[in-house]
């Protein structure tokens, strides 16, 4: 997940976490252990939705933010 990318996007529409954790029906500790990663906590395909919907993206914006590959530098040398 793309934290910086949410919640840059949160911060353009006015919101922070205890707003977007509200709109989903969440609590706010919930919300930020989701967008923390905390212990494998991860937002479910509703959430995601409803913050698409939330916020107009598009699905390509919606996988760069929650479906991003973090690809470590040394994963990257051991291909080539």
């Amino acid at each position: 997940m793309n934290k910086l990318k949410l919640e840059s996007i949160m911060k353009l529409n006015g919101d922070n976490g205890t707003k977007l954790a509200a709109f989903l029906g969440i609590a706010r500790c919930t919300f930020s252990a989701k967008i923390n990663e905390t212990n494998g906590a991860e937002f479910t395909q509703s959430e995601i939705c409803k913050i698409k919907e939330k916020y107009h993206l598009t699905a390509l914006e919606t996988s760069s933010i929650f479906f991003e590959a973090k690809v470590s530098l040394k994963d990257t040398m051991e291909v080539l």
